[in-house]
């Protein structure tokens, strides 16, 4: 991308970055077959600085704002200039985001770029290429996840436009209901947005291809990353052998 290309989007959509953190002590449940309590929460914590690296180095934004109760989670916010919104009670991925699209809204911001904690491939290119496909407003832009089922990054121009509703099948409801609103929406597919971190077999595919983030390097300097590996591979092995 030139640099007139990006001062266009910069000018365009000075739109902010949403990050719903729930919890950090208790975060990635369904990791728990492969990890600890413990384990779990320094991963977590490396993928959300991971992501707040990405946007804290993004050009385009107006800025970062995290919506969370958890005192571990703000700090870290703090450390990158992001903003802290606080729910009054944890109700989930869905509703952070709803809550955060409405506050944005009544603010008059201009939109909003919404994504998971647990994406620790993230890198600056992908927040540029996600700005440089997102059209003038109304408009919505969509990046799946690797299986094509959640919706690993969503675009938003206002912040309020399309009622967000996350989980496992999200991806494809967001862009009938994008349509039905009368919006055809943009869809990027990128590798930092595409894998989000939830499942064993997630934890496997990120470790398949060594990375400079904090994710990464955690998980090889605890030799989480070899033990791991070694298990999940040998349970295939197990799982695949004549009886």
């Amino acid at each position: 991308m030139n640099a007139s290309t990006e001062s266009s989007i910069v000018d365009r959509l000075p739109l902010w970055a949403l990050v719903p953190v729930k919890n950090l002590q208790h975060a990635k449940q369904r990791l728990a077959s492969v990890l600890s309590a413990g384990e779990r929460h320094q991963l977590f914590r490396a993928m959300l600085e991971d992501v707040l690296s990405a946007l804290s180095n993004s050009r385009g934004l107006a800025g970062v704002v995290l919506v969370t109760r958890d005192e571990e989670a703000a700090a870290l916010a703090a450390r990158y200039g992001a903003r802290v919104l606080e729910e009054k009670e944890n109700r989930g991925h869905t509703a952070a985001s709803s809550f955060g699209a409405r506050v944005l809204a009544q603010e008059k911001m201009a939109g909003m770029l919404q994504l998971p904690a647990d994406i620790p491939l993230l890198r600056p290119e992908d927040i540029h290429a996600l700005l440089q496909f997102h059209g003038s407003a109304p408009a919505v832009t969509l990046a799946p996840s690797r299986d094509q089922r959640g919706s690993n990054a969503v675009v938003c121009s206002p912040p309020d436009v399309l009622p967000l509703r996350f989980g496992n099948d999200s991806y494809f409801p967001h862009l009938r209901r994008a349509r039905e609103l009368g919006i055809e929406p943009g869809v990027v597919h990128r590798r930092g947005l595409a894998l989000d971190v939830d499942t064993p077999d997630d934890l496997l595919a990120f470790l398949s291809t060594p990375s400079e983030t904090r994710a990464y390097d955690y998980l090889v300097r605890s030799g989480i990353a070899k033990r791991v590996t070694e298990r999940m591979v040998d349970a295939a092995d197990t799982q695949s052998a004549p009886p």
